[in-house]
């Protein structure tokens, strides 16, 4: 179910990138952080995605998440900031997890203000505007 809320800067969610993309574009569902402010209108977040796949080479423009940010993460979760898209709220959701009696749960976790701030420099580098 997309979101009825404008999700805030730092917000990590899910992004579901399988329609209007293309390979070598990110082409399937995936956690996202948001880099955009919160908006009281319209319905647009600016996003970058994550990935477990370490990138190579690793360039200025990767990020590797602190351990602890993304909980449900089993490895290191990089930010593809070279790939920062501007998507529809539609396309967002939180994310889903499973309890131990197996019950789900929709939750969105927050990065902490010195990741989102790495982050948005990553994305400066990779823009050419660092």
């Amino acid at each position: 179910m997309p979101l009825t809320f404008h999700p805030g800067p730092g917000a990590i969610l899910i992004c579901d990138f399988s329609t209007g993309f293309r390979a070598p574009e990110m082409v399937k569902v995936r956690p996202v952080i948001v880099v955009s402010p919160r908006r009281r209108v319209g319905h647009l977040a600016t996003i970058v995605p994550l990935s477990s796949t370490p990138p190579a080479p690793r360039e200025p423009w990767h990020y590797p998440l602190p351990p602890g940010v993304y909980p449900p993460a089993r490895c290191t979760i990089w930010a593809k900031c070279d790939m920062v898209a501007t998507v529809a709220l539609d396309r967002l959701d939180r994310v889903k997890l499973r309890d131990k009696t197996g019950a789900r749960s929709y939750q969105m976790f927050q990065a902490p203000p010195e990741v989102l701030a790495a982050i948005r420099d990553c994305v400066r580098a990779a823009l050419g505007i660092a």
